[in-house]
């Protein structure tokens, strides 16, 4: 037994631990550097079987390792698979013999540690080891933002109307303000949707205006607003396209980000657009004035010519020649380019197209696929044209397939922008009998085109067209003179 009451191991007593050398007099020693007593005490010191064990020269062997000064360096994690009680930490005994607690300890390094962090920013995620990543800015934010200022100029004003209110503003039933939006092409909204606005209130007001003044009757007044929605409605949808058409090839844009800027451009393009589109509207509609007027002489006179008033055509009111254009193997060319490629041929086969109908004279009702339908108002000049056609496509410049035309002089029925009756449908089905490069026309046309020196008819074999009964085409082609002239 010891004076202090406890039991004599055997062992030689052991030297005390001296403080490490950069710590002043007084400190405590480096944590886990207890004494071998101190070691023997704590569960987690004695290890597996044969581990911590003491030897006779008074040297303690932990993990194969023994210290000059006779102490274990006992293992500071548990050993896997012990079943024993969680570690609990004993107070250290400083040099001078004084027991300070572990919190004390702990709470000094702690503070130690965490002097020397960087102060972490109120963003932070909650696992401060990930990386604050950067808050990105919006790359949609500029075109939503010049959307809403698009909007708001297009429309005049912020939207404050709901549909009830405008149509009570304007003095009509919201069944017939209903009537005039659907044929302007305007969606359907419901009764609580803040939609409308002054302006609107103010379109409708000219619109019932024109019906209650007797100046036009209500079909009239629908029919008028409906030509003007689906015509703005094809027409704006081709300029968006056009213009991201030429960002994707002059500017080198991705076709996302071509629309994406076309936003941005449209602010600058309104004011231009809107004068040119009024300006057109004007020049084409004198035009029509002077077609109705000045020409209508003319095209009644050539009416009647190679008819014996048999026709089944007699109750229709205008004589029009009436042709169509078809681009031969279409589906198949396509389906071997990409999409600049397609758009390239369409629309330059409706440039051309256009190009040519307008120097003569007639007019391109429109485009349809891979073909064009055009009026002229006497059969010369519809024979030229599909003429010119023939011979612009034949030749397969630009990458350009050849054509197929049809022609047919009869009368017809116009509407919407468009014409209707059989005329129409001889010219179709004639056109799908031509080969490439051929102009077709029926017996009405040759009989009325024969004594014209410019033109050389010859007759094909009889056919039967279904709706039409036995039909004998005829091969139009050039003869003397000079054909239509391109500027």
């Amino acid at each position: 037994m010891n004076g202090d009451g406890t039991q004599d191991s055997g062992l030689p007593p052991l030297p005390p631990v001296p403080p490490p050398p950069s710590a002043p007099s007084g400190a405590r020693a480096e944590d886990g550097a207890a004494s071998a007593e101190d070691a023997a005490s704590t569960p987690d010191a004695a290890g597996t079987e044969g581990q911590g064990a003491p030897r006779p020269d008074g040297e303690t062997r932990t993990d194969g390792e023994t210290r000059s000064d006779g102490l274990a360096r006992t293992a500071q994690l548990p050993v896997v698979g012990q079943q024993s009680a969680p570690r609990r930490r004993m107070p250290f005994l400083a040099t001078d013999g004084e027991a300070r607690p572990v919190a004390a300890s702990a709470a000094s390094a702690a503070s130690a540690v965490s002097s020397q962090l960087p102060a972490v920013p109120e963003n932070a995620p909650i696992t401060t080891s990930m990386p604050v990543l950067p808050r990105t800015s919006d790359p949609d934010l500029p075109v939503r933002e010049a959307a809403q200022r698009l909007e708001q100029r297009l429309l005049g004003s912020q939207r404050t109307l709901r549909r009830r209110e405008v149509a009570a503003n304007a003095g009509v039933s919201l069944l017939s303000a209903r009537k005039v939006w659907r044929s302007l092409g305007l969606p359907r909204v419901g009764d609580d949707e803040i939609a409308y606005t002054e302006n609107d209130e103010q379109a409708l007001e000219t619109i019932i205006g024109q019906v209650r003044a007797h100046t036009l009757s209500e079909e009239g007044a629908l029919s008028i607003t409906r030509s003007l929605g689906q015509l703005t409605d094809r027409m704006v949808i081709w300029q968006i396209e056009a213009l991201v058409e030429d960002l994707v090839q002059n500017q080198g844009m991705d076709d996302a980000r071509a629309r994406r800027h076309v936003v941005l451009l449209l602010e600058e393009l309104i004011e231009p657009i809107e004068e040119v589109m009024v300006y057109a509207y004007r020049r084409n509609l004198s035009a029509a004035v002077q077609r109705q007027l000045v020409r209508a002489g003319s095209a009644l006179s050539a009416s009647n010519a190679g008819r014996d008033g048999t026709e089944d055509d007699t109750t229709l009111p205008l004589a029009r020649a009436v042709g169509f254009a078809d681009m031969v193997s279409f589906t198949a060319t396509s389906r071997t380019m990409d999409e600049r490629e397609l758009a390239k041929l369409v629309q330059g086969f409706e440039e051309i197209c256009s190009s040519i109908i307008t120097v003569a004279g007639g007019r391109l009702v429109k485009t349809i696929g891979d073909e064009v339908l055009y009026v002229a108002e006497t059969p010369e000049v519809g024979a030229q044209i599909a003429l010119a056609l023939s011979q612009q496509f034949a030749s397969g410049e630009q990458g350009m397939p050849r054509v197929r035309v049809g022609l047919v002089w009869g009368r017809v029925l116009s509407r919407l922008g468009d014409i209707y009756g059989a005329t129409v449908n001889m010219a179709a089905r004639l056109t799908a009998m031509a080969e490439p490069g051929e102009v077709l026309t029926d017996h009405l046309t040759s009989r009325v085109l024969t004594d014209d020196d410019r033109f050389v008819l010859t007759a094909r074999d009889a056919v039967e067209l279904k709706g039409f009964g036995t039909v004998t085409p005829y091969d139009l082609s050039s003869g003397t003179g000079h054909g239509l002239t391109l500027d």
